[in-house]
């Protein structure tokens, strides 16, 4: 079950000028996203799910629907957006800051394989 609204959402926005329902579909991925993620997590509080949820909300908005370029020209005059964007929950601010709000550090794992090596002292037994 969802623990923020499109209001919530839209709060922290710049620009956001999608529909409630379309925010609510983005709201429901990112509720069960955070609730498999944190599923058995007791160290996290649900203020701080709720923290979570929000911004990883903005977040899947800002990567879909909310695109921004590097720069923007007309003529002469020029707009470049500071930042250090990267991969994934990094892409955004919105979810970098889902990164720092995240105390386990599951959301940054998320995705990414473990990898086992395993030795064979030698090939002749």
């Amino acid at each position: 079950m969802a623990r923020v609204t499109a209001d919530d959402v839209k709060l922290i926005m710049d620009n956001c000028t999608l529909e409630d329902t379309k925010v609510d579909a983005y709201i429901t991925a990112a509720a069960e996203l955070v609730d498999q993620v944190f599923a058995s997590d007791a160290i996290i509080t649900d203020t701080l799910l709720t923290e979570i949820e929000k911004w990883l909300t903005a977040h899947m908005i800002a990567s879909s629907s909310m695109r921004t370029a590097s720069v923007e020209r007309i003529g002469q005059a020029e707009i470049r957006y500071t930042g250090v964007w990267g991969k994934m929950l990094e892409s955004t601010p919105y979810g970098q800051m889902v990164l720092t709000l995240d105390i386990t550090g599951k959301m940054a794992k998320m995705g990414k394989r473990t990898v086992s090596v395993y030795a064979i002292e030698n090939f002749d037994d």
